[in-house]
C-alpha cells in the first residue's frame, strides 16, 4: 500500500485562518512534538510536506519530525510553493 501524503501548515492558527493550502492541517511548529499522540493517522513512513510563510519554521518542523522518526518529510517553503509543486493535479 502506498504511503499517504499529508500537508501540514506549521504557522500559528491566526495565520492559518488568513489563508492556507486546501486540505492542509494546522499544527504550529511548537506543537509538532505531540503529533504521534494527536491520532491524525499520519504514519512515520507517510509523505509529509511542511510549510509556513518563508520556510524557516517549516525547516525546524522537518527536524522535529525527523527526530520523532518520520522518514519522508519535506520543507515545502510556503503556500504558493506547495500549491505549485506538491498538490496532486488531475
Amino acid at each position: 500500500m502506498k504511503p499517504s501524503k499529508h500537508i501540514i501548515d506549521v504557522r500559528e492558527p491566526h495565520e492559518f485562518t488568513e489563508g492556507h493550502v486546501e486540505n492542509a492541517i494546522n499544527i504550529p511548529v511548537g506543537q509538532l512534538q505531540q503529533l504521534p499522540s494527536l491520532h491524525l493517522g499520519i504514519e512515520p513512513t507517510d509523505e509529509v510536506i511542511l510549510y509556513c510563510r518563508s520556510g524557516g519554521r517549516a525547516g525546524m518542523a522537518c527536524q522535529v519530525l525527523a527526530n520523532l522518526g518520520y522518514t519522508s518529510v519535506t520543507n515545502g517553503i510556503n503556500q504558493a510553493t506547495v500549491e505549485a509543486q506538491y498538490l496532486d493535479r488531475p
